[in-house]
């Protein structure tokens, strides 16, 4: 093993938060260094006129990922950070009337949609069978490992995996395995919306990603107490507990290399050199801007974007008792809107809304007898659309469709506002083109097209994130940092 005793995090996304305490634990001095006056990445926060927001992700799943983190440095998660189980997860509403509660308990669910729709209680009992058996089958081999080490190969995991490679569900799309699973388009339409998980067509993105609905339903869904920025609030201090140390508004400007190492970061303040470095900026940007004299690997560069969005923030100045914490509002045509948002790169006139509103179990997120919603529709990647326009025509055709299924008129009671869009995105979280979740994984090879957690290049280069292998979404990015770090580890020895 080689010896190394400096570490740098470019990027203090929760994946780079990951990442700094497993190597801070196991020995390295770790330096994260983040543009930004606070860390977070896409997991942000925004708090004014009484109302908190969270403005980046808002379902969990996999808490124990979190808590593990705590647990390696020998410390209790719940001195730190609580979380609840949520039930019911979603509600869903249509433009008939109809409401599709999601449950945790199988047979809840079930019954619901066998009582509102056509499909049977036996159909949802199947599919989640099936989503259970997708992920007993990927877990070990395609998200706890490197894909790109040959020996991860050559183990029985590997071997079951193959063999069973049919149940993985690779060759069908998403909706047209839903659409022979389900007799009624809204549940097909429902268990298709998990492909916008990782903004993605669930008419073009393999069935395997019905994993998704084993997260979140038969593993549960859970509430962050405080949001979830709390998550990244409580792994800081955690962090500086153990002695990483953070560079805030600080921007790197340069990954300085010599042959075949990374020896440094170029910042405004100067040059520091490290032992190894950790990239949690999106890949795209870590090639293009911080190695622009090192040959980009095209093939994991260069793969088509996700979606990315317009979120309203809003702060309402009365309560709406009819909506959940998590409430979906779903297109009259699912199969248009994702033509407009992969096909055509514009926006479908009736959206789907995922709203959010976190005070309905966290009080203090917004002023007694008022709500902090976030109202979030998925659009095409920045490729030069005039987002001005769009915000504006996105606001009204959220507002409309609000109003149309909640049988009110929601503007009089919007009393604060803000507004993200791909700009912001790209501008505050470095997420190239604004695609939220990097490349989008419309074709059965997607998972084979993320970046390696390490370089091919640079032997002391190693990626986590969104962007890098396994994905985006808490729970990827939280197994990215894992698999990065093992890989330092497996590789280096932190000296005196």
């Amino acid at each position: 093993m080689k010896q190394a005793k400096t570490c740098t995090v470019i990027g203090s996304g929760i994946a780079g938060l990951a990442a700094a305490i497993r190597l801070q634990q196991q020995g390295f001095s770790v330096v994260v260094f983040e543009k930004n006056a606070s860390a977070g990445g896409k997991m942000s926060e925004l708090n004014t006129n009484g109302f908190r927001f969270d403005k980046g992700p808002t379902v969990l799943t996999k808490p124990e990922y979190v808590e593990e983190l705590f647990e390696l440095c020998g410390k209790r998660a719940s001195d730190y950070w609580q979380h609840h189980p949520v039930n019911p997860i979603f509600k869903y509403f249509f433009d008939d009337g109809t409401v599709i509660n999601s449950h945790k308990d199988q047979k809840q669910f079930a019954e619901e949609v066998a009582t509102k729709t056509s499909a049977s209680a036996n159909s949802v009992f199947q599919f989640l069978k099936q989503s259970s058996t997708k992920h007993f089958l990927t877990d070990e081999v395609f998200l706890q490992r490197s894909l790109h080490k040959l020996k991860n190969y050559l183990n029985w995991s590997t071997l079951r995996g193959i063999l069973n490679f049919a149940k993985v569900d690779v060759f069908r799309s998403m909706n047209r395995a839903n659409s022979k699973q389900f007799s009624d388009q809204k549940v097909v339409d429902i268990f298709n919306r998990y492909a916008s998980y990782n903004g993605s067509n669930p008419y073009l993105a393999p069935a395997t990603l019905n994993v998704i609905a084993h997260y979140e339903i038969t593993l549960g869904t859970y509430f962050s107490e405080g949001g979830i920025y709390r998550i990244i609030s409580a792994l800081q201090t955690l962090a500086q507990e153990i002695g990483v140390k953070f560079r805030f508004n600080v921007d790197v400007k340069e990954i300085v290399t010599e042959g075949n190492r990374a020896t440094a970061i170029r910042t405004e303040d100067g040059t520091k050199d490290f032992d190894l470095i950790v990239s949690n900026t999106d890949v795209y940007n870590t090639y293009k801007h911080l190695l622009p004299t090192l040959t980009a690997p095209k093939r994991f560069i260069e793969q088509p974007r996700s979606s990315s969005v317009i979120v309203f923030y809003w702060g309402m100045n009365r309560e709406f008792p009819q909506l959940g914490l998590h409430n979906m509002f779903l297109t009259n045509n699912s199969k248009q809107e994702y033509e407009h948002l992969f096909g055509t790169e514009t926006l479908y006139e009736d959206p789907t809304i995922h709203l959010t509103i976190s005070s309905k179990m966290n009080a203090t997120d917004a002023p007694d007898g008022q709500e902090n919603w976030v109202a979030l529709i998925s659009v095409p990647y920045d490729s030069g659309q005039n987002w001005d326009e769009l915000i504006t025509l996105s606001r009204q055709r959220v507002i409309k469709k609000l109003n149309t299924i909640l049988k009110t008129d929601i503007e009089p009671h919007i009393s604060f506002e803000d507004v993200l869009d791909p700009r912001k995105v790209n501008a505050e979280t470095g997420a190239a083109f604004g695609a939220v979740f990097g490349n989008n994984s419309n074709s059965m090879f997607s998972a084979f097209l993320r970046h390696p957690n390490f370089s091919s290049k640079l032997e002391n280069l190693f990626f986590c994130g969104g962007t890098a292998h396994p994905g985006p979404g808490i729970p990827l990015c939280l197994l990215s940092a894992k698999i990065a770090s093992e890989l330092i580890v497996e590789k280096y020895t932190p000296f005196g």
